[in-house]
């Protein structure tokens, strides 16, 4: 949910006077719509206005903004609440939170509702300070309105944190002035004091003027230089194409030059599609001076782009065709339309002269392939759909060979290399299945398969195979991200999160215990299946199931991450199952740290030397996973914690990784219903050195992150030139990649 503050913006402490009239008419018109006809806002109206998780929170804000203890709110009442908090100073705000904070014991079991019937006493005031008890119980709530779940100790744990600190003289409680005394420890807290998700408190942001769109600013240029210059040299190249075909054929009329033109383009365009698939070729590109200068992580997209080029080239080659057919049938007289275009016609073109045959059937398959390998196809369930129809481009290329007499000359040497790619990537698949070793099913659905590793398999970082699981389905190959480091030798991993078909099969797959076959088995089968049988962990309960299952992979393939070790400043973000890539990047630049571990053979005094080499250039990694609750950190928690453990001990005190833990569904420091909680939390982080979240030394923060700062300071580091890499979800990816178009960092994004 959205924050509003209930201060000024910007930090400022008093409004101008348009602002405060401008203000007061958007409480007062919203107090309307919630209050209705009585003109009185009750609990309920006043717990769906805030949409806060717990009603704890709202019962107590609602009683201190009912000041007469009617058991309603007023709009008097309301307005004198919130402009305490708007005009008050920062006494004022504390005083407010101290009073939320100062729960009366007899009012812990009697539920505040019964305050919503008029004429019902005035709720008591709080004792003046607060005991520990008190202080445990909103910090209950506190947890359970940021979503946090953490066993009765560490809420003792964090309880007894903050009011060690707070109880500066050891009374047994905390008074008002102690607690204003430590928040003064806490000087972003009290800048913009909120209370989240009151968006009806918030006036709608004033109308921005116009600006140039992002598209046609100098940043944007020059941070996308490579792909746009190779989309104006893709536009040019098939302009000339075409006018030269059309400049040629132009004695033959109007319709022909064109349909000539268009052909030369097709072509052209045909081939390319080939080329931009070319997935080896691309991934050992990557590794020469030319990953530089083309756009190679661009090419699925690109490959995209060009489809639609060809579908329209192709609807107008065709039209310009049935054009010109419809000319010559009316100036001979003898032949219908139908004749040209259904029967094959001596001159026309093509094998025996079919090329209008050969063409309508072209212009079927080229429809049917684009209709299905839309993003709605492919992610509801119907990838067969979209696989089967793709296989259709032997067919597209064999009928474009008899269409066209010319194609076989642009298509001959990509067509070679297609055909080696795929000779190469059946012989990886049917070399042998592979044993899953290991399965793990992890929180939020997600599947870790151990996998074993061919002999010859080589990879880099952050590179991608295809999986194929005959048990889930026979034909179905998808890619994942490998997140194992290429030096462990044994084994591969992957983690495949479940948010479609084949991975939610897959998930339920090793979730389900194997069922006995009631028929009896040959002995021969019945010990090759032990042979490849493996155990299952169930991550949530601990049970250990059997499992019977081989793999195939092919690849593996490159992607932008390869990049990574050839940055000064590198920037990891990952959102949720996003760090897939990352876990084998971070875990290879810790294998790289042990290789250059020296020490001293007669103090035992170790080092790490140097880590610029040619292979690997980074001075300065960040490491940021962003993750919607407390259970997704649990995917990779033990190897962060191992990561940590592994730089203390080889770089004491170095800052070559810094991780960044985001939690969403956490509520920020500077809202009233979880500030305590993060204060204790930040007190016993610092007492324990590690955080009470995740168990990392690292201190998860909450809520969503403020980029502008982030990047902040990473430019002022001065650590080299800096690299963004992303994966994620497409949304987060437009808003970080504007970020890093204002800042002049370079930005890569893996396809999620």
């Amino acid at each position: 949910a959205a924050h509003s503050a209930l201060c000024p913006p910007a930090g400022s402490c008093t409004m101008s006077t348009a602002e405060d009239a401008e203000w007061l008419r958007w409480v007062t018109k919203q107090f309307g719509s919630i209050a209705g006809e009585d003109k009185e806002i009750d609990l309920e109206e006043f717990k769906t206005a805030l949409q806060v998780k717990e009603s704890f929170f709202a019962e107590r804000f609602f009683t201190l903004f009912d000041s007469d203890g009617s058991g309603t709110i007023s709009l008097e009442e309301l307005l004198k609440a919130l402009s305490l908090l708007v005009h008050g100073n920062e006494t004022d705000k504390l005083r407010f939170l101290f009073q939320v904070y100062d729960v009366v014991r007899a009012l812990w079991h009697i539920r505040v509702p019964a305050l919503t019937r008029r004429g019902a006493c005035s709720p008591c005031a709080g004792s003046g300070s607060i005991d520990p008890d008190e202080l445990r119980v909103v910090l209950r709530w506190c947890l359970q309105e940021s979503a946090i779940a953490l066993p009765e100790e560490r809420l003792g744990d964090l309880t007894l944190a903050l009011f060690e600190a707070a109880d500066k003289d050891h009374s047994g409680s905390i008074t008002f002035e102690e607690l204003k005394e430590e928040l003064e420890g806490f000087p972003e807290v009290m800048e913009n004091l909120t209370i989240s998700a009151a968006s009806w408190l918030k006036p709608p942001p004033p109308t921005e003027r116009s600006r140039r769109p992002r598209y046609l600013t100098r940043v944007y240029w020059h941070n996308h230089r490579s792909k746009l210059a190779c989309l104006g040299g893709y536009a040019g190249l098939n302009l000339l194409l075409f006018a030269l075909a059309a400049l040629r054929h132009a004695s033959l009329g109007g319709w022909m030059a064109v349909a000539r033109g268009c052909g030369q383009c097709l072509n052209f365009n045909c081939t390319f599609l080939a080329v931009l698939m070319l997935r080896r070729c691309l991934t050992w590109l990557r590794a020469t001076p030319i990953a530089k200068v083309l756009p190679l992580d661009q090419h699925v997209v690109f490959h995209q782009l060009v489809g639609y080029v060809v579908l329209a080239l192709a609807a107008v080659h065709t039209g310009a065709h049935i054009a010109n057919f419809s000319r010559l049938a009316r100036q001979d007289g003898h032949h219908a339309l139908a004749e040209y275009l259904l029967s094959a016609q001596p001159g026309v073109g093509g094998l025996g002269g079919t090329a209008s045959q050969t063409g309508l059937a072209l212009q079927g398959l080229l429809v049917a392939m684009l209709a299905f390998s839309s993003p709605c196809i492919r992610r509801s369930g119907h990838f067969e759909v979209f696989y089967w129809t793709h296989l259709s481009y032997i067919s597209i290329w064999t009928l474009l060979i008899l269409h066209g007499p010319h194609f076989w000359k642009w298509f001959v040497v990509p067509g070679c290399l297609f055909v080696l790619e795929k000779v190469v990537g059946l012989a990886w698949r049917h070399a042998g299945g592979l044993r899953i070793v290991e399965v793990n099913l992890l929180p939020s659905k997600v599947t870790h398969l151990v996998i074993e590793r061919p002999q010859f398999f080589h990879y880099k970082p952050g590179d991608y195979v295809y999986l194929n699981i005959p048990a889930i389905a026979t034909y179905e190959w998808h890619p994942f991200t490998i997140s194992s480091a290429p030096e462990q030798q044994e084994t591969l991993w992957l983690h495949i999160r479940s948010l479609g078909q084949w991975t939610n099969k897959l998930y339920e797959y090793f979730q389900q215990p194997e069922s006995p076959s009631p028929e009896p088995k040959p002995l021969s089968r019945s010990l090759r299946e032990k042979r490849c049988r493996r155990w299952v962990q169930v991550g949530a309960d601990g049970a250990q199931l059997s499992a019977n299952a081989e793999c195939y992979i092919d690849g593996p393939y490159g992607t932008p991450t390869r990049r990574i070790f050839t940055s000064e400043h590198a920037v990891l973000i990952g959102a949720g199952i996003g760090i897939t890539p990352f876990a084998s990047i971070l875990q290879s630049i810790m294998y790289r740290y042990r290789r250059r571990k020296q020490s001293c053979p007669s103090c035992h005094y170790s080092w790490c030397e140097d880590l610029r080499d040619e292979e690997m250039t980074l001075r300065k990694v960040d490491f940021i996973w962003i993750n919607r609750d407390q259970k997704h950190f649990e995917w990779f928690v033990s190897l962060l914690t191992k990561l940590e453990m592994e730089q203390a001990e080889q770089e004491p005190g170095g800052r070559f990784l810094e991780m960044h833990m985001y939690m969403t569904s956490a509520l920020s420091k500077n809202d009233m219903k979880a500030i305590g909680l993060q204060m204790a939390l930040d007190l016993l982080a610092a007492k324990e050195q590690r955080d009470s979240i995740t168990g990392l030394r690292t201190r998860t923060q909450p809520g969503r992150p403020d980029w502008s700062k982030v990047f902040g300071k990473v430019a002022e580091e001065k650590r080299g030139k800096v690299q963004v890499f992303f994966c994620g979800s497409p949304a987060l990816a437009k808003v970080i990649r504007a970020h890093c178009e204002h800042f002049g960092f370079c930005f890569f994004k893996e396809n999620f």
